[in-house]
């Protein structure tokens, strides 16, 4: 929805008002509501038990067990959601040092960047599902073919998004940004860090299978570290060394960092230990 909606009410298309930049808040409210509004009808329809009707909201209550297993294991989520924000707040600092121009470009790249990682995002979460399906059904070995079957399938659908925006970066560029000079810089700026999203995905895989086993606060750490120890720092250095180039840079090395450090302790220590249903 947001791949459509956002540039159609950018340029818009079919008679729909040009929004500019409130293109993508518009775009996320919209997305959220019509997927909302389908999961009623098509739950009610499969006669699904997560259905929202009478008898459901009849036996809302709350469960302090399970609502303390969701605290262990959705607070750590959390804080890296916050820790990275924030990080992402010095970044755009450093970018705007370069000028307005410099921070159109980081808002199209960013964009454009959502765009490709949309398959690694989904990979990631039906991995973590899938490896949380088998470790509650007590099937240990399956976590090991979830984790090689979503890597592969990261390479073929991640890897293809960004071959093609290679191909068309120009033309992508250019749903976003219409001055030439910003397009040549946001373009530059992509071929610099499309290729990371790749490398960005495998991380993220072994990230949520071991998250799926309940095993969530040494990877956030390790994803929080490749932030703070490798993105921030390293764009301030390379940005005082290549310009604005060098923050984009430092993405690139962060993502390398964030698969090193999760693969290390995914092959390393994770996969050697005795695994156990959360529930």
């Amino acid at each position: 929805i947001g791949l459509v909606v956002t540039p159609a009410f950018i340029q818009g298309w079919f008679g729909l008002p040009q929004l500019g930049v409130l293109a993508a808040a518009v775009a996320f409210i919209a997305g959220f509501v019509v997927v909302l509004i389908y999961l009623y009808f098509y739950l009610g329809w499969k006669k699904s038990p997560m259905a929202i009707d009478a008898e459901l909201i009849r036996n809302l209550k709350i469960d302090w067990k399970l609502l303390g297993l969701v605290l262990k294991l959705g607070i750590p989520a959390g804080v890296g959601m916050v820790v990275a924000s924030l990080s992402a707040i010095v970044i755009v600092g450093i970018i705007n040092r370069f000028g307005s121009d410099a921070t159109a470009a980081y808002g199209a790249v960013n964009q454009v960047l959502s765009y490709v990682q949309f398959p690694a995002m989904s990979i990631m979460i039906a991995a973590s599902i899938f490896a949380a399906q088998a470790i509650g059904a007590r099937n240990f070995d399956e976590v090991e073919h979830v984790t090689r079957t979503a890597l592969v399938m990261n390479t073929i659908f991640t890897g293809g998004l960004v071959l093609i925006a290679y191909l068309f970066s120009q033309h992508l560029v250019r749903l976003f940004i219409t001055d030439e000079s910003v397009v040549e810089m946001t373009e530059t700026l992509l071929h610099i860090v499309l290729w990371s999203c790749v490398i960005s995905g495998y991380g993220q895989v072994f990230s949520s299978v071991m998250r799926a086993s309940g095993d969530v606060w040494l990877p956030m750490t390790l994803s929080l570290a490749a932030i703070i120890l490798v993105e921030v720092p390293g764009a301030l250095w390379l940005s005082s060394i290549y310009g604005l180039n060098g923050v984009w840079i430092a993405y690139c090395f962060s993502f390398c960092a964030l698969l090193l450090f999760q693969a290390t302790y995914y092959l390393g220590f994770w996969r050697k230990k005795e695994i156990r249903a959360l529930v």
